[in-house]
């Protein structure tokens, strides 16, 4: 499984039921939360999100909108008496802003928080499954958005034929390496006909909160999914040009040029109550556009 659920999808304050920018990327083996908008963990717990499988969260950047929502996660966690560790992946100076809440607070957690600090483009983790970068914005402070990369899965075993060939089990894992296997006649049985290839690895680029700007294309080049703002109207292209944000056919093009298969968008300024106009400008740009409803979660492609 390689989904993202949408849990806030406004921008700067809550308005019309939509909260702050939050959502969950959710793998085989963990879950990753993406920024932490106030009314995060009320979201979790409506959508029914299993807050134990998410590891790292990711803060793209220090605007309220999107971190606001942290210290109480965090504070919820050791409330409950999680154990296992929570890994937070953010600008530098967030570090110093849990510090000081949880000194204050006298609060004592009962598992181990980490900090990464983001300091330049690049990668920034690998686990055994999933390679995750980050990538700098245009927007008014520092800023980051996020590229979720799944690492290439090993090939299926053929069951039936690996049986029929009489493999030893001991040569498993060679055969889901790609090797062929060769018999104690000397017979060379190719790895295709005892194995299936794996399914293609899955990209999923978060591209934060941004002015229009070519240079994000690279990163999310050919990525399943990405998620891209669009605060404004395009009537409103030269107001997001000013506030350091995006419109409707600016997220689209984005997408067309960075060959992407499908395009999620979000950040909805509250100026407006409904949403269709978003989905309608940019989908003329680029018909494989979703809204990023709240409650919602999106297979890649």
């Amino acid at each position: 499984m390689f989904a993202v659920t949408i849990l806030g999808n406004n921008s700067a304050v809550p308005a019309f039921d939509r909260h702050p920018t939050s959502q969950v990327l959710t793998t085989a083996s963990r879950s990753f939360l993406i920024d932490c908008g106030e009314g995060t963990q009320i979201q979790l717990i409506n959508y029914k999100v299993r807050r134990s499988r998410i590891s790292h969260i990711f803060i793209s950047h220090l605007h309220g909108d999107h971190y606001f929502g942290l210290i109480g996660l965090i504070n919820s966690f050791a409330l409950l008496g999680r154990q296992q560790d929570l890994t937070i992946v953010a600008p530098e100076p967030l570090r110093q802003i849990i510090e000081l809440q949880l000194k204050v607070a006298d609060t004592k957690l009962c598992f181990n928080l980490h900090f990464i600090a983001i300091t330049q483009n690049g990668v920034l983790l690998q686990l055994p499954d999933i390679e995750v970068s980050c990538f700098r914005t245009d927007h008014r402070i520092e800023c980051y958005g996020f590229v979720f990369k799944e690492l290439r899965n090993p090939r299926r075993l053929d069951i039936v034929k690996v049986k029929e060939h009489n493999i030893p089990v001991s040569f498993y894992d060679n055969l889901q390496r790609g090797e062929d296997y060769k018999t104690e006649a000397g017979e060379v049985i190719s790895n295709d006909s005892l194995t299936i290839p794996a399914p293609h690895p899955k990209k999923y680029a978060f591209c934060a909160d941004t002015r229009y700007d070519e240079r994000i294309i690279e990163p999310i080049q050919g990525a399943d999914m990405i998620y891209h703002e669009t605060t404004y109207h395009d009537a409103l292209s030269e107001m997001a040009i000013t506030r350091f944000h995006s419109t409707t056919r600016q997220a689209g093009k984005i997408a067309q040029l960075a060959g992407v298969k499908k395009l999620l968008i979000g950040h909805f300024s509250s100026k407006y109550d409904k949403l269709d106009e978003f989905e309608r400008e940019t989908r003329e740009v680029f018909p494989n556009t979703d809204l990023a409803l709240e409650g919602v979660s999106y297979l890649l492609p």
